[in-house]
């Protein structure tokens, strides 16, 4: 049986986020004009409603994005992003019960959630773009996701070359998890996320999947796993568009759990909560 450590979290206001008893899954709104998933919620009603169904489905967690990091995506300024999420988080406020997530890398646009209720933030880059964001998470006492990757989305898979994928993520989330705790971070409010997907072939990918363990042990803390509806999913998945991956994301999403993953972020959610109960009886069988 492969391990998968307990921690506790501390969460923005004071609430603890229990990691070890069983995987969690963290559903994905993303309130942008691109997303992977099947509907778009720009109408801040009609994303408040996702959000709801989101939980209904067996969440977790939930993720709330208002930019695009989708290899070639363009970046959005903060403005822009605020104006996406915060009458969505403002809306949720009182009607859902799991923790809310940020996900994004601006320490500006963080700080604005965290005020209006958010608990954790997921910063793609590994607080590589806008280093102050380590100050704001640790001023509300949140926690922070740090992600593995390089470059922007414009560029990244120009900078996928690696003579040890395992090795060099390692050492990269280490200097982004060092990074945090000068910026004020306690170690003990941060996980990590190896990034698949981001700066990585598809081989990488899956590399980094079938090696989730080393990851982990090596920075010893908790792992997200988000590979719902990737590209490096998409010649497995027969060449579909991203909507029509969840079957190839179910397999990642059973290689993650089985590899000892504490949460897994993914589109589909009703159908992953089911992929995510039944990777976890085989684990525990081993």
């Amino acid at each position: 049986m492969s391990v998968r450590p307990y921690f506790d979290i501390p969460l923005a206001g004071g609430r603890v986020l229990e990691l070890g008893r069983r995987p969690l899954v963290m559903g994905i709104l993303n309130i942008t004009p691109d997303s992977f998933g099947e509907s778009r919620p720009l109408d801040p009603r009609r994303a408040v409603d996702a959000a709801l169904a989101i939980e209904a489905q067996g969440a977790d967690l939930l993720d709330i994005g208002g930019e695009s990091t989708r290899p070639g995506a363009e970046p959005v300024d903060a403005e822009t992003e605020l104006a996406r999420i915060m009458p969505v988080i403002e809306g949720l406020q009182g009607r859902v019960r799991i923790p809310l997530s940020v996900d994004t890398y601006k320490a500006v646009v963080a700080d604005r959630a965290l005020e209006a209720g958010v608990l954790m933030v997921n910063d793609i880059s590994g607080l590589r773009y806008d280093p102050p964001l380590a100050e704001v998470v640790a001023r509300r006492g949140a926690a922070l996701v740090l992600m593995h990757t390089r470059g922007r989305s414009k560029n990244m898979y120009g900078e996928a070359g690696y003579g040890d994928v395992i090795g060099e993520v390692t050492a990269e989330l280490r200097e982004s998890v060092d990074a945090a705790v000068q910026g004020g971070v306690p170690r003990t409010s941060i996980l990590i996320d190896p990034g698949v997907g981001f700066a990585k072939r598809a081989a990488h990918s899956y590399g980094v999947l079938a090696r989730l363990q080393e990851i982990a042990a090596a920075l010893d803390r908790p792992m997200l796993v988000g590979p719902s509806r990737k590209s490096f999913l998409r010649a497995a998945a027969g060449g579909a568009d991203a909507p029509d991956r969840d079957w190839a994301t179910a397999a990642a999403v059973t290689a993650a759990v089985l590899g000892g993953a504490h949460i897994v972020r993914v589109h589909a959610v009703a159908q992953m909560v089911h992929v995510v109960r039944a990777a976890e009886e085989i684990r525990l069988a081993r």
